[in-house]
């Protein structure tokens, strides 16, 4: 009896649902804004969306939308202030809603900025934006696969590729989760965990623990934990499968020549792709070659691209080629040991642009052999026009380049040069030559070809360009890291000005007579500058200040050498009662030198 009531109830409920629809328009936009897959159960009145346990949900829209939005005038009508409101109502979501940490919230608000414009396009910006995203987000749960992948870097139409099918909510995928978590409790930034999704999903699949593991497994090679972090980042697939054999074979490598495991790390670019195999061939290759330890050191630390940029291929490019061009083996090992300089990144590619320059003239292989064999150095080092331009520049055929290159290589460097080689108050040499020397030690530097700051520094320096080498060498023999003089000389690029005897004298002094590290001039490379007198003088007078007790043990070079005469003669002289009697006797003593 009580199951007849239901069935006629039931019976009731449907005829008065059928008696509605016959009265009840409903407009369009309702049909636009349902995103339910409706069954004959289902009512919407343009007011709520009211769904029976049966329904499908299907996500509110796809990040591709907002890629057709950024490009239409509505991300242009959105204020500042609206944008910031959405993002406090995102957060709020994310955290008060859907229970995700404060700093998983707060990055991914802050970090979805296409997410949020479609959001915004799903009301009107123009109201109140905080009452009408929150409710709009009361009853559509958004994808949060589409901000959580944006905030990790990646582009909306990476992110349209990436959202799983069949998911919406984060914590639906755990594992995945859990994993991004270990990343980030290690430290690795989470803009740049899009790319290691992207090219090492794999990474984000393993069971709890292994990931962690895995990070360990590097830091018992050797590597400190920031090392490891900018490595991974850049190289997520060493995450794959065990250690990377070829990465500690490369890392080995690099430690029999002297280059510590934690500089790597400031080798790698974000940007970069890196093939630790072919690394390794390449070290083995110039082992062969003929360089030894300290020589492959030296190249490398004075040129890391070398290595790191294309994972070494440019060596193998310009070996090929020279070899095409007739060179014997022994020959070309002759050149790359001569001039290791010529393998770095942007040697290598004026080299390549010169020798295509004189294949397209038609020069004989033989001559250009005997032209590379003779001005190898200078091919590297200058940035050359095309063979068109300077023929139409000399209005010549290239026939008649061809001959006037073969009979005085050095003036095809002069036409054909990219820098104004001849105009005053750009080059700090008016001979071709050691201007161009000059320029390949600057760019060996790091300086960039032809910039303002390139044009500066031949000012800067004086000198030619092999004694310039020649002093920079000086620096590194006695014992400081080849980077660190590079730095040390764009910072204070006055060193190089003097000669190699002078500096060499000044590091003995500071060594063996002072007793202070050779690292004492990174802090304060003025030191090199000062003359020997004024050096002998003011140390003689703080050793025997200190050997009485009056002065305080191991001072910076600075205090002593970059004060004034007055204010040395106040702090280091007055201060013990025979100390002007000292110091006028080492003033005689100096003099009478």
């Amino acid at each position: 009896m009580f199951i007849g009531r239901i069935r006629r109830r039931i019976c009731k409920l449907s005829k008065m649902i059928t008696h509605l629809d016959k009265f009840v328009v409903l407009s369009p936009s309702v049909y636009e804004k349902s995103y339910v897959v409706h069954n004959r159960c289902s009512v919407s009145l343009g007011v709520r969306y009211f769904r029976s346990s049966g329904l499908v949900f299907k996500p509110k829209a796809s990040l591709a939308d907002s890629i057709r939005l950024s490009s239409s005038g509505l991300a242009s009508r959105i204020s500042r202030a609206a944008k910031t409101e959405a993002q406090v109502v995102l957060f709020d979501y994310l955290h008060s809603t859907r229970s995700f940490s404060f700093m998983d919230a707060e990055h991914i608000s802050k970090n979805s900025p296409h997410f949020l414009q479609n959001l915004l396009s799903k009301i009107d910006p123009e109201k109140d934006v905080a009452k009408s995203l929150t409710k709009f987000l009361r009853y559509n749960p958004v994808n949060e696969f589409e901000p959580f992948f944006e905030s990790l870097g990646l582009s909306p139409s990476e992110v349209s590729t990436l959202v799983p099918q069949h998911l919406i909510f984060l914590r639906d995928d755990s594992v995945m989760l859990d994993n991004f978590h270990v990343l980030c409790d290690y430290g690795i930034p989470r803009g740049k965990m899009g790319k290691m999704y992207k090219v090492a999903r794999e990474i984000f699949g393993y069971d709890y623990g292994v990931l962690a593991l895995k990070l360990q497994a590097y830091e018992i090679l050797g590597l400190s934990k920031p090392t490891v972090i900018k490595l991974v980042s850049c190289c997520p697939s060493l995450l794959v499968g065990g250690v990377d054999t070829e990465f500690a074979g490369a890392l080995e490598k690099l430690k029999v020549l002297g280059i510590k495991n934690d500089d790597i790390g400031g080798y790698l670019s974000g940007k970069g792709m890196y093939d630790w195999g072919r690394m390794l061939d390449m070290l083995n290759f110039l082992d062969r070659v003929g360089y030894n330890e300290e020589q492959l050191g030296n190249l490398f630390k004075t040129n890391p691209a070398l290595l790191f940029e294309g994972s070494g291929k440019k060596v193998y490019v310009l070996f090929g080629r020279l070899i095409k061009l007739g060179l014997r083996m022994n020959e070309v090992h002759s050149l790359f040991k001569q001039n290791p300089h010529i393998l770095s990144v942007k040697c290598t590619k004026n080299h390549l642009k010169a020798l295509d320059f004189l294949f397209d003239i038609a020069m004989d292989t033989e001559d250009i052999a005997h032209i590379v064999s003779r001005h190898v150095e200078l091919m590297g080092s200058c940035s050359l026009k095309g063979p068109k331009t300077v023929c139409r520049e000399l209005n010549v055929e290239k026939e008649e380049l061809c001959q006037i290159i073969k009979e005085d290589p050095l003036k095809w460097f002069s036409l054909a040069s990219k820098s104004k080689v001849q105009s005053s108050g750009q080059v700090a040499s008016k001979d071709t030559s050691k201007y161009l020397e000059k320029t390949a030690f600057l760019l060996r530097l790091g300086y960039l070809e032809n910039s303002d700051e390139m044009l500066k520094a031949l000012k800067q320096f004086r000198g030619r360009g092999d004694q310039l080498q020649e002093r920079f060498d000086c620096l590194v023999n006695a014992g400081l890291d080849c980077n660190v003089v590079k730095k040390l000389i764009r910072h204070a690029p006055m060193v190089l000005n003097q000669s190699k005897d002078v500096i060499e004298k000044k590091i003995d002094c500071l060594k063996n007579w002072l007793g202070y590290p050779l690292e004492s001039v990174v802090a304060f490379p003025a030191y090199l500058c000062y003359d020997m007198e004024r050096i002998s003088r003011r140390f003689s007078m703080y050793v025997w200040l200190r050997e009485r007790g009056a002065a305080k043990p191991k001072l910076s070079l600075s205090t002593l050498l970059a004060c004034s005469d007055a204010r040395f003669v106040k702090y280091f002289v007055d201060v013990h009662p025979k100390g002007p009697a000292k110091w006028e006797s080492l003033n005689k003593s100096l003099h009478s030198i």
